[in-house]
């Protein structure tokens, strides 16, 4: 598996924890709005406020990281075009190191 691949997993995974984390702290503030009590109004609309921002900056997060994956493999697609015969000696390489490893385990 190469670098880009794994970060890519593991922000992926990072963003479905946070958005389970957001969608948890809706729930908590929704059950503690059925309380009545007067007293915590004033924090739990501070703490609605602020997971309202979490969740617009997660979805901001998440178009920038697709904004950029579609731009590598915009880039990937260009280079591939533009250097065919590179572009195939580099998978060829690939598959003899991937080949190679496997044999050796």
């Amino acid at each position: 598996m190469n670098t880009a691949s794994t970060i890519s997993d593991t922000r992926d995974q990072m963003a479905q924890h946070l958005r389970r984390m957001i969608d948890e702290a809706d729930r908590v503030l929704a059950s503690a709005a059925e309380t009545g009590d007067e007293a915590l109004d004033s924090v739990r609309d501070q703490f609605a406020d602020q997971v309202r921002r979490m969740r617009s900056q997660l979805d901001e997060l998440e178009d920038a990281a697709f904004y950029r994956a579609r731009r590598a493999a915009r880039a990937a697609h260009h280079t591939v075009h533009e250097h065919p015969y590179g572009a195939m000696g580099v998978a060829a390489a690939v598959g003899l190191l991937v080949g190679f490893l496997v044999a050796r385990r």
